[in-house]
């Protein structure tokens, strides 16, 4: 049943694509669950994976650290759409509180409010009735929903729906030491990751998009450049695209043949890739190169960054593929960066080995991305408290020690 149609009868709908033992098994210490929906592919308060907060509790989460890790772990294009509460009292207090944290969250993702509509909710632990309310277009005035659906072929709605994007991207990027390793670090891997994405958005910079292999060996691909991109739209995965003309490749017409058999599209197996080549122009006849000497105020060394970007972005099928590009492709590969970032500067002399690593956890129909340092081995501590860490999140169970 379409959650969408039926709500629109009346008040709000509110669809799920996992199943209800999700939500509160297993136990956490949290009463709090993330929604996580695709605004740009799914109908509006189509719930299409469930995280659990692990920084805080209930009481006090700490957002800027959900938001950094959620970051870097959902594909650009899904998004959060609402907060529940598993337990508790469910008031209006507790559904309101709901919503404002998911209003709050959703800002520090992506810097601005969302435009699509959001869910505030409350979940009986016992008897599994939800109630919740809704805010369109991330206002603040909110409506009581009615309708809790849950969906019998939740594969197939995300699939025939949308696809999957996947860029790989090796950089190398010079970081100038001082003395006092500390000084300054983040600062300027800052404007690394600024100065990187705005070469990616370079009219020189050609991007080759090539779909899946067919059943006769064959794919179709076209070079999109940078002029070919726009780059005004910061919707953030808010809303959708309208102006497709007939002259605009949508992702569609990478899938030359009927995706059916949905049971074997897992985490990258049926995505359209995405390659980037920034080889700039050569120079022009009679050109001189020009080199310039900039002093260092203080004794510096130079470390080589290397990053090996992998990402995995959602569209819909009916989504230019340029668009997709430019509000998906590289949006994502800058959120990477920043989550990478974030793992070095707190290991710079370590030289840490990072690696994402994508998978469709047990029970979801959603892949998720997990970025591990290689230079730790499978058993050492650090490596197993980042895995029981996700375990947490995705509401995996633990392996028993």
């Amino acid at each position: 049943m379409d959650a969408f149609v039926a709500g629109s009868r009346g008040r709000p709908a509110l669809s799920f694509l996992c199943p209800k033992i999700s939500l509160f098994s297993p136990p956490s210490h949290s009463w709090f669950r993330w929604l996580v929906g695709a605004p740009r592919v799914l109908p509006p308060f189509t719930v299409a994976a469930v995280l659990r907060p692990i920084h805080g509790d209930h009481d006090a989460i700490d957002l800027p650290r959900e938001a950094d890790e959620i970051r870097g772990l959902l594909p650009r294009g899904f998004d959060i759409i609402g907060v529940l509460l598993v337990g508790g009292e469910g008031s209006d207090a507790d559904v309101t509180r709901a919503l404002e944290q998911a209003r709050a969250l959703r800002e520090l993702l992506f810097g601005v409010a969302a435009s699509h509509g959001l869910v505030g909710g409350h979940m009986d632990a016992a008897t599994g009735e939800i109630r919740f309310v809704v805010s369109e277009s991330g206002w603040t005035n909110s409506v009581e929903g009615s309708v809790v659906t849950w969906e019998d072929e939740p594969g197939r709605l995300l699939w025939e729906k949308g696809c999957l994007l996947r860029c790989e991207l090796l950089l190398k990027l010079p970081l100038y030491l001082r003395p006092d390793v500390n000084s300054g670090i983040e600062g300027q891997f800052s404007s690394l990751i600024e100065s990187t994405v705005a070469k990616l958005r370079d009219p020189h910079v050609y991007y080759l998009v090539e779909g899946p292999i067919t059943s006769s060996q064959s794919h179709r691909s076209i070079i999109l450049r940078g002029d070919d991109l726009s780059f005004d739209s910061h919707t953030h995965g808010n809303s959708r695209t309208d102006s497709c003309t007939t002259s605009i490749v949508t992702c569609s017409e990478f899938f030359t043949e009927k995706r059916y058999d949905l049971s074997l599209t897992r985490e990258t197996a049926d995505a359209i890739a995405i390659t980037v080549n920034q080889s700039a122009p050569s120079l022009k006849p009679g050109g001189t190169p020009v080199v310039e000497y900039f002093p260092a105020s203080a004794p510096a060394s130079l470390i080589v960054i290397t990053l090996k970007l992998d990402i995995l972005c959602y569209s819909s099928i009916d989504f230019p593929v340029a668009a997709a590009v430019s509000e998906l492709v590289i949006p994502g590969l800058a959120d990477q960066m920043i989550v990478m970032k974030r793992i070095i500067a707190s290991e710079i002399t370590q030289q840490a080995q990072l690696q994402p690593f994508h998978f469709i956890p047990s029970g979801w129909h959603v892949p998720v991305t997990a970025i591990y340092n290689t230079r730790y081995g499978e058993t050492e501590e650090r490596q197993s408290e980042l895995r029981k860490e996700l375990h947490l999140r995705l509401g995996l169970p633990l392996a028993s020690s």
